[in-house]
């Protein structure tokens, strides 16, 4: 008996271990196959460790434990980062642009009752909803590409595809629709000289299209009129005038600011104006500046929505290659 114990014990080169325990023998521990392959595994140098016996494939059961690191490529991390700091600048304007909005509006108290039913005209009601829209848009961009949130950067996507669609059908409508875009430009600019002593923003822009295109009014000088301070029957000392910013020469000696060099320049015909004044209309000269810079303004738009085409594509491959990673059998867990 004692020799055949011996026996039974010595592994002979031709003998096979079996890794499942003998349901006979009760008083002998039960070890899990996982457990025996990880035990086993600490015998293992480390080249083998890492490489595997078969380079690098998860086959035997030794290395079925083993998860081998999904890394990530150069181009990987560029598009990742890219798209992170795009964002992240889009949205400190988008940002800025909130702020100025919400500051204009409430400055001018234009919540107030009495003035509540013109805030729709007012230019900073649309500060104010570009950069509600502009910020969270930005801001779902820029925490989806960080966390590479499949949900966010869906969401991105679709409201950048949305933004490109609406701007692309936008400029193709203008173009097409030319007459009356330049009617709503006209009737744009005949509400703001109504209202120009009354909103300091309608005031500002409409002094910057006047002084810097030349022009006095929406078709001419005489559009003034409408204002009821610049009206012939105004009883203040603008009557029959025009602003400031519609005199050829405003500054007197090249120093000082004559505020009031457009006193009674209604009544005046157009040749005697015409050395005081400008005569010819906003619109005209808006017109003629967009034919001077029509290779600019399509160079600006091209480049735009270029930006914006690309940054959809870049969410397209994050999203793509998470996939990937994610049906990849080494990246699970």
């Amino acid at each position: 008996m004692r020799r055949n114990y011996v026996i039974e014990r010595i592994l002979w080169p031709w003998s096979r271990r079996d890794a499942a325990p003998d349901e006979s023998r009760p008083l002998i521990p039960k070890v899990s196959p996982a457990k025996d392959g990880a035990e086993e595994l600490g015998n293992v140098p480390a080249d083998i460790h890492q490489a595997g016996p078969t380079g690098g494939r998860d086959d035997g059961p030794v290395f079925a434990g083993i998860r081998p690191r999904c890394r990530y490529s150069f181009v990987d991390y560029f598009l990742k980062y890219l798209l992170i700091l795009s964002n992240l600048v889009f949205t400190v304007l988008s940002l800025m642009a909130l702020v100025l909005g919400t500051w204009g509006l409430v400055s001018k108290q234009s919540f107030a009752r009495e003035k509540i039913g013109s805030i729709g005209t007012d230019p900073m009601l649309v500060f104010l909803t570009a950069g509600s829209v502009l910020t969270l848009l930005c801001l779902s961009g820029c925490v989806g590409a960080l966390r590479e949130n499949r949900t966010l950067l869906k969401l991105f996507s679709a409201a950048l595809l949305l933004l490109i669609t609406a701007q692309v059908l936008t400029a193709i409508v203008a173009y097409g629709l030319q007459d009356q875009v330049v009617g709503y430009l006209r009737s744009g600019m005949l509400a703001a000289m109504v209202r120009y002593q009354d909103d300091l923003d309608l005031r500002f822009i409409t002094d910057e299209i006047q002084s810097n295109l030349q022009c006095c009014g929406a078709d001419n000088y005489r559009d003034w009129e409408l204002n009821i301070y610049y009206n012939c029957s105004a009883p203040g000392v603008l009557a029959c005038g025009v602003p400031a910013t519609c005199c050829v020469d405003p500054l007197e000696n090249g120093t000082v600011w004559n505020s009031q060099c457009g006193l009674g320049a209604q009544l005046l015909d157009e040749f005697s104006a015409q050395s005081v004044i400008f005569l010819g209309g906003c619109l005209g000269g808006i017109s003629r500046w967009i034919e001077q810079h029509e290779g600019l303004i399509g160079t600006v738009a091209i480049v735009v929505v270029g930006v914006q085409i690309l940054t959809l594509l870049y969410k397209v491959i994050i999203m793509y290659k998470k996939r990937r990673r994610q049906g990849c059998p080494c990246c699970r867990g």
